[in-house]
């Protein structure tokens, strides 16, 4: 075997490894919430957690009935939970506290999203998306914060590049991420010296059903989602990356392509990148603009 040859025969050796290689031991025995967890990305990471051994306690406004999820967390905790409601949310943590005696990571997954121009939106629609995206994430990691505190564990607010760059026609969903990141933000430099791991996660299109349940100008649900599914990152997909991030203790992370390039232009290109979402944006089918 000449030289050239051991180097690939080295490298694939190495690979196969690397490849073997599961972060499965830093979840195994975690008590993980996950709010919003009966569709998408919430039902993903609860997946994605319980193949690598961790506790759950899962949270939703409906019933969580998933037999995939029943055989490989048999333990679970389900709550159902609106997370709009402060006194759910406490009483969210504190049944989690009953059930396992500490929480390790809290995930703010629970969202939902609208689509109409913001001057013939009624502001209840905008009142409804920051009750659940922003004041939902609040709330619940108010009264998680003292637990994740003494297990130094990891804060996930599951946020949207519409944190980074806002969205026309999304004017409550972008307010809402921008208002997330800034307050994990905050926490993260509060709590520096205390252990505590905090993860801004930015999907990109995910295939989920918020786009599906999003508000139109009135607030009643827009049914139909104007993208192509097919297209989309699947939900599965982001469960893995971030849970990877978890256990890596990432404090942020853009999962799509499109997405890193987006944020790192509107740093420089503001002005461009302001006709270029524009633009996008307007290509949806039923666009609310042109």
């Amino acid at each position: 075997m000449n030289f050239a040859a051991k180097i690939v025969n080295g490298v694939k050796v190495l690979n196969s490894i690397f490849a073997s290689l599961d972060f499965a031991p830093a979840m195994k025995n975690k008590v993980v919430i996950i709010t919003g967890a009966s569709s998408g990305i919430g039902k993903a990471l609860a997946l994605e957690c319980a193949r690598h051994g961790a506790k759950l306690a899962l949270a939703s406004r409906s019933v969580i009935a998933d037999p995939l999820l029943a055989s490989l967390a048999p333990d679970a905790l389900f709550c159902q939970t609106d997370v709009t409601r402060e006194v759910d949310c406490k009483e969210l943590i504190k049944k989690t506290i009953d059930r396992f005696g500490k929480i390790d990571v809290l995930v703010n997954n629970a969202g939902i999203s609208m689509r109409a121009l913001f001057d013939e939106l009624d502001l209840e629609v905008i009142r409804k998306v920051m009750d659940t995206n922003f004041w939902g994430t609040v709330y619940c990691t108010k009264f998680a914060l003292p637990y994740l505190l003494e297990s130094q564990g990891s804060l996930v607010g599951i946020s949207s590049v519409a944190g980074y760059k806002g969205l026309p026609g999304r004017t409550g969903y972008s307010a809402s991420k921008f208002a997330i990141q800034g307050f994990l933000d905050v926490l993260r430099i509060e709590n520096m010296k205390k252990g505590l791991h905090v993860l801004i996660a930015c999907p990109g299109f995910t295939t989920s059903n918020i786009r599906n349940v999003a508000l139109s100008k009135n607030g009643s649900s827009q049914g139909e989602t104007p993208l192509d599914e097919s297209k989309l990152m699947p939900a599965e997909k982001v469960a893995v990356s971030i849970v990877k991030a978890i256990t890596k203790r990432k404090e942020r992370i853009i999962l799509t392509t499109q997405g890193r390039m987006t944020v790192l232009l509107n740093k420089f290109f503001p002005r461009f990148m302001d006709k270029m979402v524009y633009n996008h944006m307007a290509k949806e089918p039923d666009s609310p603009f042109k």
